[in-house]
């Protein structure tokens, strides 16, 4: 089934029609390897540097891992994955031909691919981090688990699609490998702090709790087949929705979001592929433990950004236990997001070592998305109430 927005063009020919006319898609042009936009998120927070001093290596194994994208913000080398002492970056890939070389020089990697879809096949990958565009990280991630890969993920898990978070859920289940979505508000200093007072009782049930993800754009970002340009908002949900389900590890049963028509011109549903009308989309969810969340992302309003929230318990939160984040390898930066990269990375890669279940697994991946797909779909019907998928390993 054709999902809204897609197209039957190959990723790979796109970028070699690209590559040859310097053509334009969706309004947006891919900008080349060493071009520096300045990206809301991307900042980097300074490392504690007391952060390595507790850490103690789980084991002395290296796993030998593939980096999918280096995109606009570098992201697949911003995880520091080159810099933990039990990885090994044995190879990398980006469509465009420059930044895979300088992906390669970021991670100090010799091996390169002209696409994941050929990395994947490398039998010495024993894990890969999909870092590409959104459209492609589903199939990407599915593939890569039937090729017997552990796979660490950026956001959104699925784009737009039911049928995707299905497949992706029957793909880890059948693997047996590690699943992880690299969800940044986890490792937010807030938010972590929450998650160990409420794993220690501290807040019993959460009554009420609010995310917020504002990313104002004057113009289009650029993006892989202008796939930014007028997203449905609650399609990129999960920097806010992790403010729940972050925190709890519970999921939302069901919502009704209201959107607003975007003021912004290339906003507009004639202007995207996804016809989509709205710049902001505010949903109010029933949790799973019977609380109510509201969950904001928006495009279009002009202030401070950012990913936010809070919470209300049935009791005051105050418990004495270390709420502090964990200790990172020597040698890790906290990196951007708030801190978070570094974080994540060590958390997938520990994981993998201790053979246990990622802190962000595919259960609570999917309940942030596709919370998020469901509420995009009560917006175009004026917030009707519409149940939600529940998923579990």
């Amino acid at each position: 089934m054709k999902e809204m927005g897609q197209t039957n063009i190959s990723r790979r020919s796109f970028v070699q029609a690209a590559a040859g006319t310097g053509a334009t898609y969706g309004l947006v042009k891919l900008a080349a390897a060493d071009d520096k936009p300045k990206i809301q998120g991307f900042e980097e927070q300074p490392t504690d540097p007391n952060a390595a001093k507790g850490w103690q290596p789980v084991s002395d194994r290296k796993i030998r891992v593939g980096i999918a994208g280096y995109g606009l913000c570098r992201f697949g080398a911003a995880f520091s994955f080159q810099d933990h002492p039990n990885v090994e970056v044995v190879a990398v890939t980006d469509l465009i031909p420059g930044r895979c070389a300088a992906l390669a020089k970021a991670c100090r990697c010799e091996k390169t691919y002209p696409s994941c879809e050929e990395m994947i096949q490398d039998d010495k990958i024993e894990a890969v981090f999909v870092a590409t565009d959104a459209p492609s990280h589903a199939r990407l991630c599915i593939d890569s688990l039937k090729r017997g890969k552990h796979v660490a993920c950026a956001v959104p898990a699925v784009f737009g699609s039911m049928e995707d978070a299905d497949k992706l859920l029957d793909a880890v289940k059948k693997s047996g490998r590690k699943y992880m979505l690299f969800e940044t508000s986890y490792y937010h200093a807030d938010l972590h702090a929450w998650r160990q007072q409420y794993n220690a009782g501290g807040f019993g049930k959460l009554v009420y709790s609010e995310g917020e993800y504002y990313h104002y754009h004057s113009k289009p970002l650029p993006s892989y087949k202008g796939w930014r340009v007028g997203v449905p908002p609650q399609w990129y949900p999960t920097h806010s929705n992790a403010y729940y389900v972050g925190v709890t590890g519970g999921s939302f049963t069901e919502v009704s979001c209201m959107g607003m028509p975007s003021v912004v011109n290339f906003l507009k549903p004639e202007n995207n592929s996804y016809r989509n009308p709205f710049g902001t989309e505010i949903a109010l969810f029933r949790t799973s433990e019977g609380g109510v969340s509201r969950m904001a992302v928006s495009w279009d309003t002009p202030a401070s950004g950012g990913e936010k929230g809070r919470i209300r318990g049935q009791k005051t939160g105050k418990v004495s236990i270390q709420t502090k984040r964990p200790a990172l390898p020597p040698g890790v930066a906290a990196g951007g997001h708030g801190g978070s990269h570094g974080y994540l990375m060590n958390e997938f890669v520990e994981s993998i070592l201790q053979d246990r279940k990622p802190l962000v697994d595919v259960a609570q991946s999917l309940a942030m998305t596709v919370g998020g797909i469901v509420a995009h779909q009560s917006a175009l019907k004026d917030g009707e109430l519409m149940k939600i998928p529940q998923y579990a390993l």
